[in-house]
């Protein structure tokens, strides 16, 4: 790491947990995070100021006024302007050394699976289920761990599934076909509650490339913001999930 490296990572480096070689391997690391708007935000500017080295940030959709309630990466005067290029902005000013690739539509099919095999790992900001089943699908295909968030009105949820361990549920072994997407159009969301829920997904990934502590793997954890109370969930493989059973 160059001089100034070391200081703008020195909180990080302080940690026994991760020092310089965590530090090294968060600038080496590359992370894919699929949806840049409530819970993206706060996942993709964390991820910058640890020292991410490579982010690509893919999204289909414009910077609009009401997403700034909650979507703190955009701001008013890029209203109008690509999701994934007024992220890569902000992210510039925070930390101009975190290479950024951008994606201006919505992954499927080869262009998906390109994606998620060239990334460490996945983190699923979306907001809709066909994303989230073509994203787990992926990540089993190719291995790489998913990070996976979502919230809704004043609830939230977190939770890692492990591609890479055999062992691991994945997201098809808790959701199924007939799952119905909300939208925070229609049911509306509590502005700080994606933040919450971003940065959990956020300090898994640093969890994960620095291979620090215990992930969420096999934990699902639920948050009721209204009464600020988690819980926790533990979850088991499904020997007959479409994506994952054997």
């Amino acid at each position: 790491m160059k001089d100034d490296q070391l200081l703008r990572y020195s909180r990080h480096i302080l940690l026994d947990d991760i020092d310089v070689a965590g530090q090294e391997a968060l600038l080496q690391s590359k992370v894919l995070i699929v949806g840049v708007g409530g819970l993206g935000s706060p996942v993709a500017l964390y991820l910058a100021a640890s020292g991410v080295g490579h982010l690509t940030l893919c999204d289909d959709d414009h910077v609009e006024l009401s997403n700034l309630q909650r979507q703190v990466i955009h701001s008013t005067s890029r209203i109008g302007q690509q999701k994934p290029t007024s992220a890569s902005a902000s992210i510039n000013d925070l930390n101009p050394d975190c290479a950024v690739t951008l994606i201006h539509s919505r992954l499927t099919g080869q262009e998906l699976n390109q994606a998620v095999q060239v990334a460490d790992m996945v983190v699923d900001c979306s907001d809709n289920f066909d994303t989230r089943f073509a994203l787990n699908q992926a990540c089993k295909t190719f291995r790489k761990p998913l990070i996976s968030g979502a919230a809704i009105q004043w609830e939230g949820q977190v939770s890692v599934f492990d591609h890479r361990d055999p062992s691991s549920a994945c997201y098809r072994c808790i959701y199924g076909p007939s799952a119905n997407d909300l939208s925070c159009a229609e049911s509306g969301v509590v502005a700080p509650l994606v933040g919450i829920i971003g940065t959990v997904q956020a300090l898994e990934v640093v969890k994960l490339i620095t291979a620090t502590g215990s992930s969420l793997s096999n934990r699902l954890l639920l948050l009721d913001g209204k009464v600020m109370r988690w819980q926790e969930i533990r979850l088991q493989k499904d020997p007959n999930c479409p994506c994952c059973g054997i």
